[in-house]
C-alpha cells in the first residue's frame, strides 16, 4: 500500500504560478497529475515514467506546466507557469506499478486526497 500526500494548492492571479508536490510513502513507477472541476470526469493533466525519461501532457499545458520527480525522496512534483482560469481545479497526483505513460484514471492505483488550485481572472 502507497499513500500519497499532495500539497502547494491555493489562490493564485492568472499569469501566475504554482508548484504542487506529492509525497510518496513507498516505491512507485510511473505516475501522473490529473485534475477535477466539480460535475466534470477527473482529467489527465501530466505524466511521467519511473526514471523520468518519458513526460507527457495535456495539449491545453503544453509548455507550461512541468511534471518531474525525486526517486530519492519519493517526490513528484507539477510545475504551473502561466496559470490560466481554466486550470482551476482539485489537482490530484496518481501511481502505479507498470512502467509506461497512461493516461486513463483507471490505469492508477493509489491516489492523493487532492489539492485545490485557484486561478482567479
Amino acid at each position: 500500500q502507497v499513500q500519497l500526500v499532495e500539497s502547494g494548492g491555493g489562490l493564485v492571479q492568472a499569469g501566475g504560478s504554482l508548484r504542487l508536490s506529492c509525497a510518496a510513502s513507498g516505491r512507485t513507477f510511473s505516475m501522473g497529475w490529473f485534475r477535477q472541476v466539480p460535475g466534470k470526469e477527473r482529467e489527465f493533466v501530466a505524466a511521467i515514467t519511473w526514471n523520468g525519461g518519458s513526460t507527457d501532457y495535456l495539449n491545453s499545458v503544453k509548455g507550461r506546466f512541468t511534471i518531474s520527480r525525486d526517486n530519492v525522496k519519493n517526490m513528484l512534483y507539477l510545475q504551473m507557469n502561466s496559470l490560466k482560469p481554466e486550470d482551476t481545479a482539485v489537482y490530484y497526483c496518481a501511481a502505479r506499478y507498470y512502467s509506461g505513460i497512461a493516461y486513463s484514471p483507471r490505469d492508477y492505483v493509489y491516489w492523493g486526497q487532492g489539492t485545490q488550485v485557484t486561478v482567479s481572472s
